[in-house]
């Protein structure tokens, strides 16, 4: 089952997100608190979405995590889909295709034309799983990237 995340989940959401980030070797850069992820998708304005996956059990298995970004080629907003995670003992159920699928229903339902997302090239499961889906490499892009010091420097550059 897919829902909409409420903010009885921002702790499991927290929670997951520290899981996504030490699978990714990256523990020590996930420093968002449970009170900015409760800001974020459910302040004033929220900036970003979440659905959840549950077991039939009605346990968490996973969750999405996005906000909405805008293609000036295409004239249309789509969907960024900036973590997926399902818990490792779950998956395999199809839990994240559910959560995918949640997300290309909304990006048809309401005229989004693109659902993207980045995949560290390591992570060949789930590069063969989106794969499998029709997902498709952008192989002639690379990301960048501006934080902490530089992001700093530049912003101060400005003023």
């Amino acid at each position: 089952m897919i829902r909409i995340a409420t903010p009885a989940d921002v702790p499991v959401i927290h929670r997951l997100v520290r899981d996504l980030a030490e699978y990714e070797k990256a523990l020590d850069e996930a420093r968002a608190t449970e009170a900015q992820l409760h800001e974020a998708l459910f302040g004033e304005r929220p900036a970003a979405y979440a659905h959840i996956a549950e077991t039939p059990e009605g346990e968490v298995a996973g969750f999405a995590l996005w906000f909405l970004n805008f293609s000036t080629w295409r004239g249309v907003h789509g969907i960024y889909l900036e973590d997926l995670y399902v818990r490792p003992d779950l998956r395999g159920g199809g839990h994240g295709k559910a959560l995918l699928t949640e997300l290309a229903r909304i990006c048809v339902e309401r005229g989004y034309e693109r659902l993207e997302w980045s995949v560290l090239d390591w992570n060949k499961p789930s590069i063969e799983f989106y794969e499998s889906l029709g997902a498709r490499p952008q192989d002639e892009w690379t990301v960048y990237r501006l934080t902490d010091g530089a992001l700093a420097e530049l912003g101060r550059a400005g003023v």
